[in-house]
């Protein structure tokens, strides 16, 4: 099953097998919901393997897109779209849903436009809730199994390319990738670059031939004052095949660490409200898996990049050397910037500022 939320438009139509039975791509509902190895070829391949220095290093973005925004119960948008309008297809990061999107997402739907709120497998309305998670029995939660494990980054493309495809029928595409939902961008753009009017990443990974993967990112130098919650890593990511964290640790240290990593300009209350809303798992490979546009495909696509001044879980700096390298590779098509430098990873508490860039992209294609 996939879960979309859905403001200002119909649900997509329902097509094809359940999650982690076979292939992603096609598992639409027909309803409407609200909702890593160092490659240095030219292919996006599936990583063989991940070990733990590698998993242990892609904490590095564990907080990544991962809080919820506060508006999670808010209903949805009563703008009717038009016919040829522009759909936003939003994508979370790790430990996250699409809900996540949900206040930007009825700023656009109330402009007039379609958004589609991606939950990726067993996220969101798929969520995997362990057991000992829900107890709170720690040494349980350490070896419980999780049905994320094997999944990866062909999976996570696979389920945004099948979305795009559909709403494009009805009309131009907007793709945009907050945290590691970046990489799912740069895999779509080169799955499907005809498809796409714009992508942008919100503080979000854009991997390059130098840093082909979020874990090369996040061990680069300009990351290195980026907050890492190794101590909160539960059980043994090789052994699980995912990274599992605790989000509802009652420890005020872990707690101290968790609101610096993602949200740190929030009040407490608004804090606390995303953690509700965080799972624990993330398969390891999808950090480890390479996500490196190329220039014939992503690379003809306009691009925005949302910059956050402030972000300690993908640095500011590492911001900056990822757009750079991208406008390198594309000197023809650089990124356009737009600077948020008091945003915390999460993004501003307002959602209005970020639904005003994004609504900005309505209208830009090419040149």
């Amino acid at each position: 099953m996939v879960s979309l939320a859905v403001t200002g438009g119909d649900s997509p139509e329902a097509r094809g097998p359940v999650a982690c039975q076979g292939t992603l791509e096609g598992w639409w509902g027909e309803r409407a919901v609200h909702s890593v190895v160092f490659m240095m070829d030219d292919t996006n391949e599936e990583p063989k393997g991940a070990t733990r220095r590698s998993a242990l290093r892609g904490l590095g973005l564990a907080a990544g897109g991962m809080a919820l925004a506060t508006g999670i119960g808010a209903s949805q948008a009563a703008a009717a779209p038009r016919r040829g309008a522009v759909t936003y297809v939003l994508v979370h990061g790790t430990h996250s849903a699409g809900a996540f999107w949900m206040p930007v997402a009825r700023e656009l739907g109330l402009r007039g436009h379609r958004v589609i709120m991606v939950d990726q497998p067993w996220h969101g309305a798929e969520a995997f809730v362990a057991g000992s998670y829900q107890r709170q029995d720690l040494a349980a939660m350490a070896v419980e199994p999780s049905p994320l494990k094997g999944l990866g980054l062909d999976d996570y493309e696979a389920r945004v390319t099948g979305i795009v495809r559909q709403a494009a029928r009805n009309g131009p595409v907007v793709l945009v990738g907050h945290s590691l939902g970046g990489v799912s961008v740069s895999r779509v753009a080169d799955a499907v670059p005809h498809l796409l009017q714009h992508i942008c990443y919100m503080a979000a990974f854009c991997p390059s031939r130098v840093l082909p993967t979020a874990d090369a990112c996040t061990a680069a130098p300009e990351n290195a004052n980026a907050v890492s919650p190794v101590e909160l890593t539960v059980g043994d990511p090789d052994r699980l095949g995912v990274l599992r964290l605790n989000f509802r640790t009652g420890v005020s240290g872990e707690l101290a660490l968790l609101k610096e990593m993602i949200c740190a300009d929030y009040p407490d209350a608004d804090f606390r409200r995303t953690l509700a809303g965080m799972q624990t798992d993330e398969p390891v490979a999808a950090y480890a898996g390479r996500a490196v546009g190329r220039a014939d495909t992503w690379g003809r696509v306009p691009r925005t990049y949302l910059r956050f001044g402030r972000d300690r879980t993908i640095a500011t700096a590492l911001q900056d050397r990822m757009i750079a390298e991208a406008d390198a590779a594309t000197p023809g098509n650089r990124f356009r910037v737009r600077d948020f430098p008091e945003a915390s990873h999460v993004g501003p508490l307002d959602p209005t500022p970020v639904a005003d860039a994004l609504d900005a992209l309505a209208g830009q294609g090419a040149g």
